[in-house]
């Protein structure tokens, strides 16, 4: 059954990047990671001040650029063209890294296969379909930012769940995740488990819960 027959209406992935953004608090200096997450840039109200980072050497990244605006030599990890805000840097990969291992970023935002509901997340890639057949510099992101959240579609391609009891994948960080956007809902991992915050519009409790194997618990 399609979203639409079941009577809701999921989030799109330009809504889900927005609800992130928005949950940013100011002065937060925060790593994007590859797909997804990357949009979240786009919708910062400009009159807050986010210092976003790149593994790649990028401090103070700012928004997608128009395509009459792009800078060829200014992209991002995942080779994207991005802009800079004013007050914004450049540094060598390995001081980029010394910045993420040493705890100095408030927040990582991370695509995922699975995250299990005592915030163990797996998302290497699969090299099947994938350009780069590797974790990248999600272990080092997940291990040394104060926080991880994770947006992603809440089930795969198959219809199989991404939120789980026990990754089945093997994991890129455990005990990692704080909270968990998807195109359904967002939920916090705490110590209960997976608590939701708040669903698509029409989606029912239920519903959400048939879409997820773990189990569920509403914010009080």
């Amino acid at each position: 059954m399609s979203a639409t027959e079941a009577g809701f209406k999921p989030f799109s992935r330009l809504q889900m990047a927005q609800r992130a953004a928005s949950d940013i608090p100011e002065g937060w200096y925060v790593n994007l990671g590859i797909g997804i997450p990357t949009m979240i840039a786009d919708h910062v109200p400009r009159e807050r001040e986010v210092i976003f980072h790149s593994e790649n050497g990028v401090l103070g990244m700012g928004p997608a650029p128009e395509k009459d605006k792009i800078e060829p030599w200014l992209i991002n990890a995942g080779k994207q063209y991005v802009t800079m805000r004013a007050g914004g840097s450049f540094c060598h990969h390995a001081d980029s890294f010394t910045m993420i291992r040493g705890g100095h970023l408030d927040l990582c935002v991370l695509g995922a296969f699975q995250v299990a509901d005592d915030g163990d997340i797996a998302n290497w890639a699969t090299s099947e379909n994938d350009t780069a057949p590797a974790v990248g510099g999600a272990m080092d992101l997940a291990a040394g930012a104060k926080r991880l959240w994770v947006l992603m579609e809440h089930t795969a391609k198959d219809g199989s769940a991404k939120l789980v009891a026990k990754c089945s994948y093997p994991l890129t960080a455990p005990g990692a995740v704080k909270r968990i956007y998807t195109n359904l809902a967002t939920i916090d991992v705490t110590e209960r488990g997976f608590v939701v915050l708040g669903m698509a519009p029409g989606l029912g409790f239920d519903d959400l819960q048939a879409r997820t194997e773990a189990k569920l618990h509403l914010a009080s």
